[in-house]
């Protein structure tokens, strides 16, 4: 019994450890934002009572199993008969209620400082930011009319609040950065809002928490947190670059709405080769592939502007335009 007793001491101290180091797959990424902090704090409360109750649990068996064990007795032989224990029994039937209150009541305390989306008058005001669910890639959309691909990019210190919606044909997918809150679905004909407040700079990664079809671990996601002053001065820039036809946009937009089937050079992967594609040579054509979809192919830029149709013309012209022949679709 007392190497029983050693060998469940050593396991829970390393289950605790690994919990602790956060590395280890039992325990959440640092929170980086007060919503996520929330969630860190409820997790860990539920886990130090079940924590307890494991070992409580285990060690009895172990006890039960020694102390009861048939020893030389006979197998026809019956083991000694124990009776009911009221005492112990309301104890046992109690005490699991005590623990539920107890966790429902704290889960329940801290839910709308998870949930609850900040005010826009709060201090510091509020970011609003649109992210669509596509197959299989995030499209964000900014105030001034900005749109980036898979990269979000926010302020320190500054409450985002982000509008999680999916077009109607497409299916349900979940935005998830683990150390910027809980993961939310975007759902076609629904809409639903999630936030955070990043503490410090930096990229914080997640993915699609919701399995969406043959590329949904290609469907990644991330947040880069800059200061205030710097991510105004990035909004301002991109929003002349796009509107100018000067960005990036096209080469985002290509990388994440359609590399991830068709190759990055469009050698063919889960898609077809584009190698040569007509309508690399002509928008109408193009537009209408991307609007309407073609085959397997989802309909991936149904909710796209025509200045983000225009930027992915542009990029596949001046990169794949000149092959030549009508490939396939």
């Amino acid at each position: 019994m007392p190497a029983a007793a050693a060998a469940l001491t050593v396991l829970a101290l390393a289950l605790a450890s690994a919990a602790l180091a956060g590395n280890g797959g039992l325990a959440p990424p640092d929170a980086e934002s007060p919503n996520a902090e929330g969630i860190n704090q409820t997790y860990y409360f539920i886990l130090a009572f079940t924590g307890v109750i494991f070992v409580l649990v285990e060690g009895l068996l172990l006890l039960f199993v020694f102390r009861f064990r048939r020893g030389r007795r006979s197998r026809e032989a019956e083991g000694p008969q124990i009776r009911g224990n009221t005492r112990l029994e309301l104890i046992w039937t109690l005490l699991p209620v005590l623990i539920l209150v107890a966790i429902g009541g704290f889960v329940f305390y801290k839910l709308p400082g998870i949930q609850n989306v900040p005010s826009a008058n709060a201090q510091g005001g509020r970011l609003d930011v649109t992210v669509e669910g596509h197959r299989y890639y995030w499209e964000y959309r900014y105030p001034n009319g900005v749109v980036a691909v898979d990269r979000m990019r926010a302020p320190v210190g500054q409450n985002v609040q982000l509008t999680l919606v999916a077009p109607v044909d497409d299916v349900i997918h979940s935005w998830w950065i683990p150390a910027l809150g809980g993961k939310l679905d975007t759902i076609p004909g629904q809409t639903n809002r999630t936030w955070f407040r990043a503490r410090r700079s930096g990229t914080f990664v997640g993915q699609c928490a919701e399995f969406c079809g043959i590329q949904h671990a290609a469907m990644l996601a991330a947040v880069e947190v800059m200061p205030r002053e710097e991510f105004e001065q990035w909004l301002a820039s991109e929003e002349r670059a796009q509107r100018t036809g000067s960005s990036m946009l096209g080469a985002d937009t290509w990388a994440g709405a359609c590399a991830k089937c068709h190759g990055q050079n469009a050698q063919g992967g889960i898609g077809p080769t584009l190698v040569g594609n007509g309508a690399f040579r002509d928008r109408e054509a193009l537009e209408a592939i991307v609007r309407q979809g073609q085959g397997e192919m989802p309909p991936i830029g149904q909710t796209w502007d025509d200045r983000q149709v225009d930027a992915l013309y542009r990029y596949v012209r001046r990169e794949f335009g000149s092959g030549g022949g009508t490939g396939g679709g």
